[in-house]
């Protein structure tokens, strides 16, 4: 049994991961501001003598004693993380430092959530991690794509310097049960306006690619990454090397919502990146992880979770 902290526990992914954590016998304190994380991600756990709640703000120190930590807390679309840029970069940074002092007073092993937005619009395909990217450091992603940047860095500096145990995960698209319908993001986007028989809205010529992971893969790379020796930082792609234009993404959700839907376009956003894809052979080599969830049959797990948000 370990003690473990996750930051940013009642959002889409730390909920998940919350609920993994606690079903390996482990105490789980879930650490959350609940600017998108949600007490209705986690009431499942709410009493469980393993899991505590409380609810803070990274920016500021915590102090608790723990083994590991999952350190999650950032708004992760563009609509939350432009919404207040000064205050995602605060988080990335001043929220991860906080963190790392954390582990090394505990010497604990931290886990960061990095993301496939430190590539930008990447200059290679598909992306590895030993790509520097390419990333607008002025632009308006650039609150959210330079703090995860920042914070792989101060990750490193706190190994290398005080021998903390870090581990880097770069997550790319991850979809599944608990994301907000109103976040942004694409599938959340496509399948709710599907269900609603709104218009489906694709920004750009929709030709431009993603791939996308369903929760579980990513909450087991994330487990078996945080399992590794010491000497390995990452940081490691985690994502779904099966890549599809967003224009073919659309025409799926209509097929399995059976939506009447049209499809129209509008102009792409700033610093929008043509092409994500992760390169997962490090991923395979170090931890022996690679997805399993099919898009299409992640994707009705979704629609049904959408469909029971919208019948409240």
């Amino acid at each position: 049994m370990k003690r473990i902290l996750v930051t940013g526990g009642a959002g889409f992914i730390g909920s998940h991961l919350c609920t993994r954590l606690i079903k390996e016998g482990n105490i789980v304190i879930c650490l959350d501001n609940f600017f998108t994380g949600s007490k209705e991600n986690i009431s499942h756990l709410t009493g469980h003598p393993r899991f505590e709640l409380i609810e803070h703000d990274i920016i500021n120190p915590f102090w608790t004693d723990v083994d590991e930590i999952y350190n999650l807390a950032c708004p992760a679309s563009p609509i939350h993380y432009q919404h207040d840029a000064i205050k995602t970069a605060k988080t990335a940074v001043f929220g991860t430092f906080n963190m790392l002092g954390l582990a090394k007073r505990n010497r604990a092993k931290i886990l960061q959530a990095s993301t496939s937005e430190v590539y930008g619009d990447p200059l290679s395909h598909p992306q590895r991690e030993g790509d520097w990217g390419n990333v607008n450091p002025i632009g308006y992603r650039s609150c959210y794509d330079e703090g995860k940047r920042c914070a792989e860095t101060l990750c490193m500096d706190y190994y290398r310097q005080h021998g903390v145990r870090v581990k880097i995960i770069r997550i790319f698209n991850t979809y599944g049960p608990n994301m907000l319908p109103d976040d942004g993001r694409v599938i959340s986007n496509f399948v709710v306006q599907a269900l609603q028989d709104k218009d489906i809205t694709i920004y750009g010529d929709g030709k431009q690619t993603r791939s996308f992971q369903y929760i579980d893969d990513l909450v087991e790379g994330m487990i078996r990454m945080m399992a590794t020796e010491d000497h390995f930082t990452g940081p490691v792609n985690i994502g779904n090397p099966c890549e599809f234009s967003i224009f073919e993404l659309a025409r799926k959700v209509l097929e399995l919502t059976g939506s009447y839907s049209d499809i129209i376009f509008k102009p792409l956003p700033h610093d929008d990146p043509r092409q994500r894809r992760p390169d997962i052979t490090l991923a395979k080599e170090k931890l022996a992880w690679e997805p399993h969830v099919h898009l299409e049959v992640g994707l009705m797990k979704v629609i049904d979770y959408f469909k029971s948000v919208l019948a409240k």
